[in-house]
């Protein structure tokens, strides 16, 4: 058995009901206000708060999710990066990741998958328009909530006019990433296409166009997505985004067009998809039981 070290009972204004999950940088929190509103709470790691780099990234963090505004993403409501304990609060969102829903139901049916590339597009309009390049977006980033699909998580969002990484802090998921993410140049919001465009694939074939381990990133920069499985109507559009050169890739407009065209010429206006609807009740039960008067529990893992 594994033990963990004890969630926090308050972060900020906000009591911590229960741990939802963790990554490499930190780990978040399901808290509640003192009227009971429901928040996601994201905290550095504990042994990452001696070091002022970390302290500076979650700032930049909380920057980058401040300056987003759209449907499609999870709202900041609050935050403090000077505290002692950094925290960001954001809406939380009623919805399951993407990672899940695959995991659990298998791949989506294309009908839902064009919907979820359109809600992406209509996020990365926001996030791209607000001067950010998110870098990370995938399976685990995406939530699917009854009213459409959200992308969270800014951890290592970068401005556009920040001074660029350098090429050993290559950040980001492997088998998501863009070819010139891999190669650790400067990234742009290109980037985030091919990273839409490799979520799809995920998302309607249950495995990502490069595959995955150590090698991963040599496929990315060098070799062919494997898309045998991805539906024809989508095909082309997908081709497109996973273009090698960042300047052949459709833009986000252009990609919530072809998909809306394609939505509106062969599918009806079904959201969410009922295996996921399912999901999110065995999740919204869940939540009635945790937002009692209850010690602390851990939410069922993403």
């Amino acid at each position: 058995m594994s033990l963990q070290p004890e969630p926090p009972q308050m972060i900020g204004p906000y009591r911590v009901v229960a741990r939802l999950g963790s990554g490499g940088m930190g780990e978040v929190f399901l808290g509640a206000s003192p009227s009971r509103r429901l928040v996601a709470v994201k905290v550095i790691r504990p042994e990452l708060l001696d070091d002022p780099r970390w302290r500076e990234r979650f700032r930049r963090e909380v920057t980058s999710a401040r300056s987003v505004s759209g449907f499609y993403t999870a709202p900041v409501v609050d935050a403090d990066p000077d505290a002692a304990q950094p925290w960001l609060a954001t809406q939380y969102i009623r919805g399951v990741s993407l990672s899940e829903v695959v995991r659990e139901r298998g791949p989506l049916q294309e009908q839902t998958a064009c919907r979820l590339g359109a809600g992406l597009a209509e996020a990365l309009i926001a996030i791209h328009g607000a001067g950010i390049v998110h870098r990370d977006l995938k399976p685990s980033n995406v939530l699917l909530a009854s009213d459409g699909p959200r992308v969270i998580d800014f951890g290592i969002a970068r401005l556009l006019d920040a001074l660029p990484l350098s090429r050993t802090e290559i950040l980001g998921t492997p088998a998501y990433m863009s070819p010139e993410q891999a190669l650790g140049d400067p990234v742009h919001p290109e980037s985030d296409v091919f990273s839409l465009g490799s979520t799809l694939v995920f998302a309607a074939t249950g495995a990502a166009p490069f595959g995955g381990g150590h090698k991963v990133r040599g496929r990315i920069v060098y070799g062919e997505p494997d898309l045998t499985l991805l539906p024809a109507p989508m095909l082309g559009l997908v081709t497109r985004c996973l273009t090698k050169d960042p300047g052949e890739r459709p833009t986000p407009e252009q990609i919530l067009v072809a998909l809306s065209t394609l939505l509106d010429a062969h599918y009806g206006e079904e959201w969410p998809p009922l295996d996921v609807e399912q999901l999110i009740d065995v999740q919204e039960r869940t939540l009635v039981e945790l937002t009692a008067e209850q010690p602390t529990l851990r939410v069922p893992k993403e």
